[in-house]
This record gives C-alpha cells, sequence and structure tokens, in this order.
C-alpha cells in the first residue's frame, strides 16, 4: 500500500519538540497514519458517553488504500465529518481511535512504533494490523438499526 500522505522534508521526531497547535499544514498532515479508523461509524452511549466502534466505514472511505475519496470536500460532502485541527482536538480526541497520533499527543503521548513517522515506511499500520485495510463494509449495506451489530469489542 502507497500513501498519499506527503512526510518528505520534515525535521526527525519534530512531534516531540513543536506542540500540536504549531505544527505547519504539513507537519500536522503528516501525523496521519492513515489508518482510517476515524472512518468509521461510531456509536456514543447515551448513559455512559462511552464510544463504540463500528466496522461500517464512511461513504467517502476507500477500504483499499484506506483514504478518504474525496478528502478536500469531506466536510461539505459528509457534514458529520470530523476535520481535525488545533483548534478542534479538545472536543475530537474522545471519538478518535487510541492509536490515532493526534490523540495521543493531544493527550501527552508519544507516537506508536509502528507509525509511519517512526518506521519510514507508509504501510507500516496495516503490517501492524492496525489499518481498516479492505476490513469493513459501506455505510450503504447497513441499516441505522442495525449498527449496535457491526460494534467492534476492544477497538479502543
Amino acid at each position: 500500500m502507497t500513501s498519499d500522505i506527503d512526510r518528505k522534508g520534515l525535521a526527525p521526531e519534530y512531534w516531540r519538540t513543536t506542540p500540536l497547535s504549531d505544527m505547519t499544514r504539513l507537519e500536522w498532515e503528516a501525523l496521519c497514519d492513515g489508518c482510517g479508523r476515524c472512518c468509521l461509524l461510531k456509536l456514543e452511549d447515551e448513559d455512559t458517553g462511552q464510544v463504540a466502534y463500528t466496522d461500517v466505514h464512511c461513504r467517502l472511505f476507500d477500504p483499499d488504500t484506506c483514504r478518504c475519496g474525496n478528502y478536500a470536500h469531506r466536510k461539505r460532502l459528509v457534514p458529520g465529518c470530523v476535520q481535525l485541527t488545533p483548534e478542534t482536538i479538545d472536543a475530537s480526541a474522545p471519538w478518535m481511535p487510541e492509536t490515532c497520533a493526534y490523540r495521543r499527543l493531544h493527550e501527552g503521548r508519544d507516537l506508536p512504533d509502528w507509525h509511519p513517522l517512526v518506521t519510514g515506511d507508509p504501510d507500516s499500520p496495516r503490517k501492524a494490523g492496525v489499518a481498516m485495510h479492505k476490513s469493513s463494509v459501506p455505510e450503504w449495506e447497513v441499516d441505522e438499526d442495525d449498527l449496535e451489530d457491526h460494534i467492534i469489542e476492544g477497538m479502543l
């Protein structure tokens, strides 16, 4: 699997010295490991606030590449899409997977050892078994009432 995430010319281990709020757009975008987990539909327990992931992906998600099929226009095409920025990370972090670089750095943790910025290999999330590469179903194939049947145990 190849990556369209540009990681060329970045300072080594910049994420350890540069706060999320001070990152350039290139540095920010390079944090994405390309796992596709953020594109999975999530359910929130109304009583506890706990977030559960499903194996159902957004209609724009491409399971072959683990990328958004229309990244530039995703927010317009899918109004509920979370567009992570330094300004939205505080509210969005609880909805992101525990493995997410944005969430981890926001919470003061380091990148996982399989992250492409650590390994230099854009395919490392798939090799580590983290990427949703061909392992989810499109939302148009699942009735909204059946989403609970698609909860992935232990995803977070």
